[in-house]
């Protein structure tokens, strides 16, 4: 009750409730994920009626806050922003979708000679000129990613005159250069941060990031770039649709004995 007391200057009852349970989220006393007292519960403790904690949990819940779970609870909503597994989305697109800003900082911009991992992975010769860029991305104004771009320079000549801390390389590909990215294969691990890593993304060590190591392709099957990149684990949670995998048996379609079949 006197955590609400302290709310309730000039506020509706509803109000100073959600700025109570705000302000215990924003201390760490409920942490993220970890479900609320029951309406009863908030109720006895507050001493408010079911309508002040029902109209309370409604705004914190439309502030993105709290998400409730139809028989389940009302749980703090851990921040993490969804990535999907399944699409090919740039950072950029996939950040606009969900209502980020975004900005990059590039780090270095260069062509520079393929090695042997390079020439294997972009299916070009080695020794061939590479287009290398390097960014920090930044979601919202806060470091979440870092990309290391390598592309086949034969197929995007030039494409270094545009400044990536402000375009997008995906579009750029697809409107100047007529290569729209078709498919990829990507690889994802989780891995302790380097102090590198660390010192660009504002970590805290030791920190976990994701790290990604991925080939995207053409719809021809040309390789138009590979990336390595990590990303921030507390910002990001993955999520993929499933399918059971449920192969025919093979009895299905197994001739049967002769001994077994039907009027033998």
């Amino acid at each position: 009750m006197a955590l609400l007391e302290k709310q309730r200057a000039a506020k509706p009852l509803y109000q100073a409730l959600a700025d109570a349970l705000l302000d215990q989220i924003r201390r760490g006393e409920l942490e993220p994920g970890e479900r609320l007292p029951s309406e009863a519960d908030l109720i006895e403790l507050y001493g408010v009626g079911r309508n002040t904690v029902r109209h309370a949990l409604s705004e914190l819940v439309a502030q993105g806050v709290l998400k409730t779970i139809q028989g389940v609870g009302t749980f703090v909503e851990d921040g993490r922003l969804n990535k999907t597994a399944e699409y090919l989305l740039g950072f950029t697109q996939e950040m606009a979708l969900q209502g980020k800003q975004v900005s990059s900082r590039v780090l270095e911009a260069r062509l520079i000679p393929a090695d042997s991992f390079l020439a294997r992975r972009l299916q070009i010769q080695l020794g061939e000129d590479v287009v290398y860029l390097s960014r920090v991305r930044y979601m919202d104004g806060e470091p979440t990613a870092i990309e290391r771009a390598y592309l086949p320079h034969a197929l995007c000549r030039g494409i270094l005159k545009h400044d990536f801390a402000e375009a997008s390389l995906y579009q750029v590909l697809t409107e100047e250069y007529g290569m729209r990215p078709d498919h990829a294969e990507q690889e994802i691990e989780a891995k302790l941060a380097s102090e590198q890593v660390a010192d660009l993304l504002d970590l805290e060590q030791p920190a976990v990031v994701f790290v990604f190591h991925r080939a995207t392709q053409l719809a021809d099957g040309r390789v138009v770039e590979y990336v390595d990149s990590e990303v921030r684990a507390d910002q990001y949670r993955f999520y993929t649709n499933l399918k059971l995998y449920a192969p025919q048996p093979d009895f299905a379609f197994r001739r049967l004995p002769v001994s077994a079949r039907v009027g033998d």
